[in-house]
């Protein structure tokens, strides 16, 4: 049953659960600086400085978890229904937080959301070829 879980509410629900320890929690506007404040700062080669923050983890972990998701849409099994289903819920559900709640209404959210969306099509789309494939249609009509 693990497999049908979508694992793209992971990055949700870290998100969701650095919104409510904001002061106001979902309400709060002060959830684009929280994801924006500077972690650490990584020398590269060319003597710049990149620094790095909580939103830039949170997307980088989330873009691994799309990967994974998108492996796993390919699997034309039963669980595959349902985790295509649990998906298209936590679309819905980042959709209405990321329309309805100030703390949601970020850059790395509205990032997170299309991560989910593209989970979703890929998994309907991969389920709709796969199945194409399955039935073999004669053009002759024979």
């Amino acid at each position: 049953m693990f497999a049908a879980f979508p694992l793209l509410a992971l990055p949700v629900l870290v998100y969701n659960l650095l919104a409510l320890t904001l002061t106001g929690g979902f309400s709060a506007f002060d959830a684009s600086t929280r994801m924006s404040e500077q972690l650490f700062v990584i020398q590269m080669t060319s003597k710049a400085a990149w620094p790095v923050s909580l939103g830039d983890l949170l997307l980088a972990a989330a873009l691994v978890v799309l990967f994974i998701e998108l492996l796993k849409s390919t699997t034309s099994r039963r669980v595959a229904i349902v985790n295509h289903s649990l998906s298209m819920i936590l679309f819905i559900i980042c959709l209405v937080e990321f329309l309805l709640a100030p703390a949601f209404a970020t850059s790395t959210f509205f990032l997170l959301t299309i991560m989910v969306l593209l989970d979703v099509l890929a998994g309907f789309i991969v389920t709709i070829v796969s199945a194409r494939r399955d039935v073999d249609f004669n053009p002759d009509g024979v």
